[in-house]
């Protein structure tokens, strides 16, 4: 069941509080886990939107909590931008094989890139997992090389499916200067002149 209602107590330091309800009735309990990973923390006051269930406890708990602004729902906005990495990653997938399809780059070249986009996502899952169990961490020098030299499309997937190295914010930085650094090198090679094409490639 969904709702909508207000936060009407709040405990920051413990990480919870309890919404009350627009249309009455009992009040819900909220974790600040069933907010989005990177959402500001709430307040008292708040307008949200969230899926009502029973916890083990048995009382009302607060899932898939959003913010709710001038009516709308702040929690399918954010859902919709969340998507919005896989969808330049597929974008960009698609926009290569077309380039490649119509001979301005080789076919190498985009496997190249989905090669070490596998890579890159098989690095970010390996890198998690080992930071659940307390194990050896990949580099994130590595993982900044691979989004560096063309993985970068597998390296955002991961980022999205696996929400890993999302709320780094130093992270953040690096990897996107690693994409624009690619796609500048990438937008080089597309600008000069395609004798550097070997063979059947030529234009």
């Amino acid at each position: 069941m969904r709702l909508q209602g207000r936060i009407g107590e709040w405990r920051d330091e413990q990480g919870y509080g309890f919404i009350v309800p627009d249309a009455g009735g009992d009040r819900v309990f909220v974790h600040i886990k069933a907010f989005e990973r990177g959402s500001r923390r709430p307040a008292v006051g708040d307008k949200v939107d969230c899926v009502v269930v029973r916890d083990a406890r048995g009382r009302l708990s607060a899932k898939q909590a959003g913010y709710c602004v001038s009516g709308g729902n702040l929690h399918r906005t954010a859902a919709a931008a969340r998507s919005m990495p896989l969808l330049i990653a597929a974008g960009f997938f698609v926009a290569i094989a077309i380039l490649a399809s119509a001979a301005k780059i080789p076919w190498l070249l985009f496997l190249t890139y989905v090669t070490l986009s596998l890579i890159a996502f098989a690095c970010y899952a390996s890198d998690k997992s080992a930071a659940q169990r307390g194990a050896w961490r990949i580099p994130e020098s590595i993982l900044q090389l691979l989004a560096l030299l063309g993985g970068w499309p597998g390296a955002l997937a991961a980022q999205r499916l696996l929400r890993h190295k999302t709320r780094k914010l130093s992270f953040q930085l690096v990897f996107w200067l690693a994409v624009a650094a690619n796609l500048a090198a990438l937008g080089w090679l597309l600008s000069i002149d395609a004798a550097w094409l070997p063979g059947k490639w030529r234009i």
